[in-house]
């Protein structure tokens, strides 16, 4: 049986074993008859002798005692240990612009004392880096990447920086500098576009050491389309109108001397299809059907007919549901894929009996007050260790998109860092404002960054409740988990809203982690757009023009609005649709969800005499377009053959998607049945350029490895969630010097002192009996046993 005792801070002692105190009474009874045995004879020591001899005799029992009990102490202290440095290189065609300096850093690391364990975690256009750092992680060790830290395979950096925080060793990164230039260029637009409908297509360049801006030249189809000039990270636009169905090529090139050539052409192959066959339903004549008579093969009609097997998608404009027509068919034609635009005016919506009819369950919005109303929303708010240093912000932005709720909700908050903190529990906000701000003010940092078990804890504290979680934090993260809990809630009909707040923004994850529960991404300096989904009537939203509400979607990307058109229907929008774009009074404006394999848009904004105003005009006629363009889906549904090939990368594996009877055939690719009468190939393309695949062409670009140049964030982010440093190739010495203070650490050191015990009673009995020789020696006893 053991026995500790603490002492002082950092300091315990103890003893393992309690058995030998049985032994030191009987051991003392013993010794003390040995010494007693005799006394009174004229050859017997002085009583003082014998006691002395006891008192000895005595204490070193105790000390053998103590000994057999293996005392020991427990002391928290700094203690050197054995540093070394595990250099990992990169060699990757991305770091074919730097000089390779490599063996003068280990020569100067080593010449410090310090040695180096090489490896090689990245190679011709692999750049496996995350699943390299993490692989040589050790507990307390210091790892230096060479590296660009441009990750094209295996695991994100964020996550071997997960695995290194878990092991307490740190990262850093040598940036070496590069005497080379290097570009590479890329096309970005749709792949596939209707004939007649302008098409626009952003050419862009990135690299590294680009001084002067480079000729390029952009072709279609062989003919120059343009000439112009890129600068670093600048971009060009063409805009091109196919008149001809089928293959087309968009090939864009730079000019000029750099370190790779083959990225200096990006191909574009972009297939042409006949314009979708569209209906458009009105009673009256409006402006909106000679637009879209320019954009698609238009029908008219004044009320919905029972067949709608050739219409890619039905427009409807101002028509009361007395006027619909067949709902019946509309509602099987969306349900099987079809789409539905619904343009509002004086007969529609709340005007037009919408609320009661057949088709009120298809749109994306409930007809009725268009302030909101009570919504369950839980804000919570990211307080871990890595938003400690922007704690005081993490507050305010809490407290602003507060400050954008309206009464009416329902609200609660909840803190999270590796576990969930209920910090105020779901209540209306009206009456409770003051104290929820309270409680907000109060929140406190520290610990890691768990998102998912935040979500979970948010998702807890709605309990039955359908709501919306609006999630405040950094990002800093592993992705996997917290999209999972996401995309769960989203099935279970409760969105993630996340706010992007912190000195470093992990944006991708953060807009992953909405996009899977179906929410929405705002940057902090965009919560006003709150308002416009959580005002309700004591928070109103007032601006100068419609206002985009969600960002990046395919109705709103690359979107520019400035109309006004005044008018606008009374609708709320239902649970599990996208808001799009809202009047200037905060009002829905646009909204936009799935129904059955089909896609509907509300359109109700409007002007006074029932036209759409300004959306007709440019640049706010694009929103328009695109919302009937998101109701029109895919135009190659209907069609058989190979309707869809993604974009290519030279030794990447691509997909092909094929629609027909019986599953295709065609070399070096498999096939695998994703639906009726749908089947999805892969292959890996060996070379760049145009080429075919079951008679269908198809662009085939450089590696992903030659598309990005120069250091990536991701590295830094590494870098500084493990606590080390960006270092020059000229600093062996100093990253030798981090591995050696790292090495050296507060540990807790286990000291046993048994030895010692035995030491002393040794020397106790070997003293006694040396100095009872020099009494005999000098002849102050005559006793053998040398007691006077």
């Amino acid at each position: 049986m053991a026995v500790s005792y603490t002492l002082a801070e950092g300091l315990t002692v103890g003893v393992e074993h309690l058995w030998p105190l049985l032994v030191l009474p009987v051991a003392v009874g013993l010794l003390a008859y040995l010494v007693r045995r005799g006394d009174g004879g004229p050859r017997s020591a002085s009583n003082r002798s014998r006691r002395l001899l006891l008192a000895s005799r005595v204490l070193i029992v105790c000390l053998l005692v103590l000994g057999a009990m293996e005392p020991y102490t427990v002391q928290t202290r700094e203690t050197p240990g054995e540093p070394g440095v595990t250099l990992l290189t990169d060699e990757s065609a991305s770091m074919g612009i730097y000089p390779n300096t490599t063996d003068e850093l280990v020569q100067d690391i080593e010449g410090e004392g310090i040695p180096v364990t090489r490896a090689t975690i990245g190679s011709g256009s692999n750049s496996r880096i995350g699943d390299g750092v993490a692989a040589n992680l050790q507990a307390n060790g210091t790892v230096v990447v060479v590296s660009d830290g441009r990750v094209t395979e295996g695991r994100s950096l964020a996550t071997a920086g997960e695995d290194a925080a878990g092991l307490n060793a740190t990262v850093h990164s040598v940036t070496p500098q590069s005497p080379r230039t290097e570009r590479a260029v890329a096309i970005a637009g749709p792949s596939t576009v209707s004939r007649g409908v302008q098409s626009q297509y952003t050419v862009s360049m990135q690299g590294v050491n680009v001084l002067e801006p480079v000729p390029v030249e952009v072709t279609i189809d062989g003919e120059t389309a343009t000439e112009g000039e890129l600068r670093p990270d600048g971009t060009l636009t063409v805009d091109h109108t196919f008149e001809e169905t089928g293959s087309h090529r968009v090939t864009a090139t730079l000019s000029g001397n750099d370190e790779y050539a083959r990225n200096d052409v990006f191909y574009k192959s972009v297939r042409v299809v006949e314009q979708p066959d569209v209906l458009y339903v009105s009673q009256g004549e409006y402006p909106l059907r000679n637009y879209l008579d320019s954009l698609y093969n238009v029908s008219t009609a004044s009320s919905v007919p029972a067949d709608l097997d050739d219409y890619s998608a039905v427009v409807m404009q101002d028509t009361p549901s007395g006027n619909i027509g067949n709902a019946t068919a509309l509602q099987d034609f969306v349900i099987n894929g079809g789409g539905l635009v619904v343009a509002g005016g004086d007969n529609a919506y709340e005007n037009g009996g919408y609320e009661t009819s057949s088709v009120a369950s298809m749109l994306p919005v409930r007809v009725g007050n268009a302030t909101g109303g009570e919504s369950n929303i839980v804000i919570l708010v990211d307080v871990s260790g890595s938003a400690e240093s922007g704690l005081a912000i993490q507050k305010a932005v809490a407290l602003d998109v507060l400050d954008q709720l309206g009464d009416e909700n329902q609200v609660g908050v909840v803190a999270f860092n590796h576990n969930a903190y209920r910090v105020s529990e779901m209540q209306a906000l009206g009456q409770n404002r003051a104290e929820t701000e309270d409680k907000i003010r109060r929140l406190e940092s520290g610990g890691a960054t768990d998102i998912a078990v935040g979500l979970q804890g948010a998702d807890e504290l709605l309990g039955d409740r359908e709501g919306t979680i609006i999630l405040l934090s950094d990002g800093q993260d592993r992705l996997g988990p917290p999209a999972a809990v996401a995309n769960q809630l989203g099935r279970e009909g409760t969105r993630v809203v996340s706010v992007g707040v912190g000195k470093r923004v992990g944006v991708a994850t953060m807009r992953q982690i909405a996009s899977e529960s179906g929410g929405s991404y705002f940057a902090a300096d965009e919560t006003e757009r709150l308002r416009l989904l959580f005002g309700g009537s004591s928070r109103r939203y007032q601006g100068e023009n419609l206002t985009i509400v969600t960002e990046d979607t395919f109705i709103t990307s690359g979107v520019e609005l400035t109309a006004n058109p005044g008018q606008a229907n009374n609708v709320r929008i239902k649970p599990g649709a996208d808001y799009q774009v809202a009047t200037a009074d905060g009002k829905p404006a646009i909204a936009s969800w799935r129904f059955g394999l089909g896609r509907v848009v509300s359109i109700t904004a409007y002007d006074s005499d029932n036209t759409m105003g300004g959306l007709l005009d440019r640049p706010d006629s694009l929103v328009v377009t695109k919302s009937v363009n998101y109701a029109v889906g895919d135009p190659m549904r209907t069609q058989t053959g190979v309707t869809a090939v993604d974009d290519a990368r030279v030794g990447s594996p691509t997909t092909l998607t094929y629609q027909g009877d019986s599953r295709p055939d065609a070399a070096n690719m498999s096939f695998r049945q994703v639906g009726d009468g749908r089947y999805r190939g892969e292959f890996t393309p060996r070379e760049a350029g145009y080429q075919t695949a079951l008679d269908t062409e198809y662009a085939a670009n450089y590696p992903v490895e030659y598309a990005s140049f120069g250091p990536s964030d991701s590295l830094d982010a590494l870098v500084e969630t493990t606590g080390g440093q960006t270092f020059s190739p000229a600093q062996g010495e100093q990253i030798a010097r981090e591995a050696r203070q790292k090495s050296t650490r507060v540990r807790t050191v286990r000291d046993t002192w048994d030895w010692l015990a035995l030491l002393g009673a040794l020397l106790l009995f070997t003293g006694e009996v040396v100095a009872r020789r020099v009494q005999v020696y000098r002849g102050r006893t005559s006793l053998e046993s040398g007691l006077p």
